[in-house]
């Protein structure tokens, strides 16, 4: 199939940057999106003009590098998918085809399609872990945990810190990724004698990063690759008001 593309081009920071008409020639359908973006990028290197800078690293859904806004749509329009797992067949001959970056006030330009997303990390830094001695591993099954508590932490757990919930999200919050952090750790008894500090902690990095607050529009988890559900966010709420009242 052929395609044409128009793509955000832009050379570093401080560029105004813009879209750029590109055509995608000979696609296969069995292509992914981005093995695509790399036969157009070895056809740019012949032509000898500059290649499309875009994000990348395991190609298999687990990382969540590939954050790309195909069409408007955080990873593009594929159900549960992230870029990379998007094949060509979603997509017609002929189709026009809108490629830009993860847009957020958090996430600030870097080229084309690069953006910087350490702003997660930071917020991670801040108290997104369990503070437990090392040494052997402890006995399977030594603290039991409901099996209910263990389904809601791994459920919480999937989130791949992709970004596509704040690109989509009109205020840009990161609240659907902090409540899958908190409720993951807050949910296991390893994790809750910091859970008071860590929501603290977690939810001050989030606003000093510059990410917004939640605002209601649902549209995180409609794009989220892994479906990380509403309710986290309700639970990071609680575990926070938790940690105010329970405050000497």
């Amino acid at each position: 199939m052929n395609l044409t593309l128009y793509v955000w081009r832009q050379s570093g920071p401080h560029d105004k940057g813009g879209m750029e008409r590109i055509e995608a020639t000979d696609v296969s359908p069995d292509m992914s999106f981005l093995e695509m973006l790399d036969e157009v990028n070895e056809k740019l290197i012949r032509e000898g003009k500059e290649p499309i800078a875009f994000d990348h690293d395991c190609r298999e859904g687990i990382c969540g590098a590939c954050g790309l806004v195909i069409n408007g749509i955080p990873h593009g329009p594929g159900e549960r998918s992230t870029t990379c797992q998007l094949h060509m067949r979603h997509f017609q001959d002929g189709e026009v085809v809108y490629i830009e970056p993860l847009r957020a006030k958090a996430f600030p330009s870097v080229k084309d399609l690069v953006v910087d997303r350490s702003a997660l990390d930071r917020i991670i830094e801040a108290g997104g872990y369990v503070s437990v001695g090392t040494g052997r591993t402890p006995e399977a099954n030594v603290i039991q945990v409901p099996k209910r508590d263990g389904d809601q932490a791994m459920d919480a757990a999937e989130c791949i810190g992709c970004g596509a919930c704040v690109a989509a999200c009109p205020n840009g919050s990161a609240m659907l990724f902090v409540g899958g952090k908190v409720s993951h750790l807050a949910s296991l008894p390893q994790g809750k004698p910091e859970a008071a500090q860590r929501v603290q902690n977690m939810s001050g990095a989030m606003f000093d990063c510059g990410f917004g607050n939640c605002s209601n529009h649902y549209e995180c988890e409609e794009v989220c690759p892994k479906k990380i559900d509403l309710k986290f966010i309700a639970k990071l709420n609680r575990e926070y008001q938790k940690s105010v009242f329970s405050r000497k």
